[in-house]
């Protein structure tokens, strides 16, 4: 069972021509890297995914779910780009309210924020305000927030982005290991964060695919002779080039 968008149209204004349009995506199993430049329609791939805005035609489906909304959002959980603190709130109570909020009652929700909390290696700042937290601290506790309520789809938007890289190390191992039972779908517009423990890799450009496929298949779009080190960027570089996309 898997999310599924199925001939998704969507546009920001009516007069305009939409971002996505008779746009069709099935998520893969493990961790997924959603690739492409700002404004290449990540963001809208995701708040349609998460059912933050609906599509102006087709359908978003989980499996067994159907048309309950709140069903829906208790299985896909989404994360926007800016993770906001609450400076009266620890990061327990912080994702113990967000928990709450999704519908568990307050005895659920506070046990549940001790597990995702340790699910994001935060243990140790769980009783720290969320206001003495640094950027990728905070981007942590914005997952363990999405996975209070045990949810089985993450969607991540930007999720990385202001992390220094060993930051986002740290941050890449905790999603790896998450996928043992989480789907996850990370967008970025960074080549940086596409590590090689990517299970499948998703390049998106001014609303279409490009490349969708194993992380092996899109690493070998790489030129031969591509430094170590600047792979995922010769890979991406020479994609662009085989669409006759501008940089």
């Amino acid at each position: 069972m898997t999310l599924e968008l199925v001939s998704c149209t969507y546009g920001y204004r009516r007069r305009r021509p939409p971002v996505l349009q008779d746009f069709s995506y099935r998520l893969p199993e493990g961790l997924t890297v959603l690739l492409g430049p700002n404004g290449a329609g990540k963001s809208t791939l995701l708040k349609l995914a998460a059912t933050v805005v609906r599509p102006r035609h087709g359908r978003v489906v989980f499996p067994g779910i159907g048309a309950d909304i709140k069903a829906f959002r208790k299985a896909v959980a989404w994360m926007p780009q800016d993770i906001v603190p609450m400076p009266t709130l620890s990061v327990r109570e912080y994702v113990a309210y967000v928990g709450w909020l999704k519908g568990m009652n307050r005895s659920d929700a506070w046990q549940q924020a001790r597990r995702a909390i340790s699910r994001v290696k935060l243990t140790d700042k769980a009783s720290a305000k969320t206001s003495q937290l640094s950027g990728g601290q905070l981007r942590r506790v914005g997952v363990a927030a999405a996975l209070v309520h045990d949810a089985r789809v993450l969607l991540l938007d930007e999720p990385t982005a202001g992390m220094d890289p060993q930051q986002r190390r740290v941050f890449r191992n905790i999603l790896n290991e998450l996928t043992e039972d989480v789907q996850v779908l990370l967008s970025t517009h960074d080549v940086a964060d596409l590590a090689e423990e990517a299970d499948h890799v998703t390049v998106l450009h001014s609303g279409r695919i490009l490349h969708d496929g194993a992380t092996d298949t899109f690493l070998a779009l790489s030129p031969p002779g591509t430094a170590a080190g600047r792979v995922a960027e010769g890979a991406y570089t020479a994609l662009l080039d085989q669409h006759g996309v501008e940089l």
